[in-house]
């Protein structure tokens, strides 16, 4: 495979990871909370689409299943889990977060079992050649690439231009202050719960459509990379999550075809350690100043 190939393979990955990362980053930015039950949110998503294209569902109502589910699934761990840990200790929320990730990976083994179940992809498998000397472009890597551009500019005109991603802003700014000008403050984390899940929901179908093989840990360890491209664009920031999704998918592709397969996740962190020592706040992150 040539350079161009592995940078298309890499773009579609990215996609995925960005996907996730803008529900990271979401949360993170008006709630201030890390929820890493996230990535387990997005296997659910997985199985349920799994299981509506194997009772004859077409892919698009598997998808839409999909982000119902996690939608429901998100704002119920939020309303049962976090709402009440508001003004808890950030380490108490960290800890109930693993936990309820667990708790969901557990489900899924007394449910589905712990065998691997091959996912039919949501994307019908077609390639496109791009160049005569035979680099082809598959539907999927469309696709993704295509769903993040859109996603990523759908989600920015809802935080810029609509009352509610306003007061999601305002929040994010000064919770205390936006409750006294008559924002919500529970309503809009759990309307970022809401859409973050619901973006889970779209990346386990994508992610699955990938990797064809679905089990009750498949979203762990893209839940821990795409946390890792939010931080790596400024955890916060929504264009952030899509930029670090993109660079994290290129550096483990390109690290799998020219260094090793097994080192490309450690090659992944190490570039992470290497852009934080220089850049702190990640590549679009912005350092805040603190009142003492």
């Amino acid at each position: 495979m040539t350079l161009l190939s592995h940078l298309i393979n890499g773009l579609s990955l990215g996609s995925v990871y960005a996907i996730i990362a803008l529900g990271y980053t979401m949360v993170y930015g008006i709630a201030k909370m890390l929820n890493f039950a996230h990535g387990d949110v997005i296997m659910v998503g997985g199985y349920i689409s799994f299981f509506a294209t194997a009772s004859g569902f077409h892919p698009l109502v598997a998808i839409l299943l999909a982000m119902l589910v996690c939608t429901i699934l998100g704002v119920t761990i939020e309303k049962l889990a976090y709402k009440p840990l508001r003004q808890a200790p950030s380490l108490a929320v960290l800890i109930t977060a693993i936990g309820v990730s667990t708790v969901l990976q557990q489900l899924a083994l007394l449910l589905w079992g712990s065998a691997p179940k091959v996912y039919t992809s949501v994307v019908p498998n077609r390639n496109f050649p791009i160049l005569d000397g035979g680099v082809n472009v598959s539907l999927i890597a469309i696709v993704t690439i295509s769903a993040c551009i859109a996603i990523m500019t759908l989600l920015t005109w809802f935080i810029n231009r609509t009352k509610v991603g306003k007061g999601m802003r305002a929040v994010s700014e000064d919770k205390g202050a936006a409750q006294l000008m008559g924002i919500s403050v529970d309503g809009t984390i759990s309307i970022t719960f809401l859409i973050g899940a619901a973006l889970a929901g779209v990346a386990g179908c994508l992610f699955c459509s990938m990797y064809t093989l679905i089990m009750p840990t498949t979203g762990a360890m893209p839940g821990i990379k795409a946390f890792t491209a939010a931080v790596f664009g400024g955890i916060g920031s929504i264009p952030g999550a899509m930029l670090g999704g993109i660079l994290l998918g290129i550096i483990e592709i390109l690290g799998k075809a020219y260094i090793s397969t097994q080192l490309s996740d450690a090659i992944v962190f190490m570039v992470l350690i290497i852009i934080l020592l220089i850049k702190p706040t990640g590549l679009l992150g912005k350092k805040i100043m603190e009142k003492v």
